[in-house]
């Protein structure tokens, strides 16, 4: 543990929050309350987010350009025109199975998009792992029952994914040109006593650090090249959902309220918000995604 400061960057409260992204050309935060089919938008500093209401659910955001979001929803891929929030279906995907929704998703270094989906109730294997880059999609992991932990270093040659059922985050050589596998994933991260929580949300900073929101364990969890946990940030929500680094060398979290009783929720009564980690991250920011 340590004494990084913990406050509440944003108060919406989100079922389940996901998705965190920052866009550094205009200073602008995005992530999502998946159940309640809301894209949230806000500038640090600013006292209030913005509530985008989508008509399906979405979890994850890529930027395309100035004027247009690539959004990763339950059926497929959309363009979002930043103006006036107007979306338009680029890609179906898993259009056709009601069981499945998206779930964590990131931009690789070279433009290319990972996107992950799951079941709508956990269903076991029922998710996937996808690879979307200059119009083509394909899938490149299968049975997957709850996608996560999608992430890449800097220089686009390794990977990381989990199945948070399985506990375990996956580690994999990529193509660096364009970020497809080419190799067979190895274990990264194994379940064990001194990881507290499941592996869900991930990023990777500039030093090589492994960030990893550990659902169930109230904290956000940074893994050295080797998978030895060298920090833990604790948050005041046990259900911690994905990290994300944004300007000022500064982190955000998002959290979820979804399957917590009452007790539970009066026990943690921030469960749900977003929180502001202020630790010095070095920075790297996420790539604009090539259509």
């Amino acid at each position: 543990m340590n004494d990084t400061a913990c406050t509440v960057f944003d108060a919406t409260p989100c079922s389940l929050g996901e998705g965190p992204t920052f866009d550094p050309d205009t200073n602008t935060a995005w992530w999502f309350d998946i159940l309640g089919k809301t894209l949230i938008e806000k500038t640090p500093g600013a006292a209030q987010a913005t509530l985008h209401r989508l008509p399906v659910m979405g979890s994850a955001l890529a930027v395309i350009d100035a004027e247009r979001q690539l959004l990763v929803c339950e059926n497929g891929l959309y363009l979002r025109t930043v103006g006036d929030g107007a979306l338009s279906l680029l890609i179906p995907l898993e259009a056709d199975n009601g069981v499945t929704r998206s779930n964590d998703s990131r931009v690789h270094p070279c433009g290319a998009f990972w996107i992950g989906t799951m079941g709508k109730n956990a269903e076991p294997g029922a998710g996937a792992i996808y690879h979307y880059f200059r119009g083509d999609i394909r899938r490149i992991f299968a049975d997957i029952s709850i996608s996560n932990a999608i992430c890449f270093s800097a220089d686009g040659a390794t990977g990381y994914f989990s199945d948070t059922a399985t506990g375990q985050v996956m580690r994999v050589d990529l193509d660096p040109e364009t970020g497809l596998p080419t190799a067979t994933p190895t274990v990264f991260l194994d379940k064990r006593a001194d990881i507290a929580g499941g592996p869900d949300g991930a990023v990777v900073d500039g030093d090589g650090l492994f960030w990893n929101a550990r659902w169930g364990a109230s904290c956000v969890a940074a893994f050295d090249a080797s998978g030895n946990c060298v920090e833990t940030i604790e948050l005041p929500a046990t259900q911690v959902t994905c990290p994300a680094l944004i300007a000022g060398g500064r982190m955000i979290a998002t959290s979820a309220a979804t399957g917590l009783d009452e007790q539970q929720l009066a026990e943690q009564p921030l469960a749900g918000h977003t929180f502001l980690l202020d630790r010095a991250f070095n920075t790297r920011f996420e790539p604009r995604v090539i259509l």
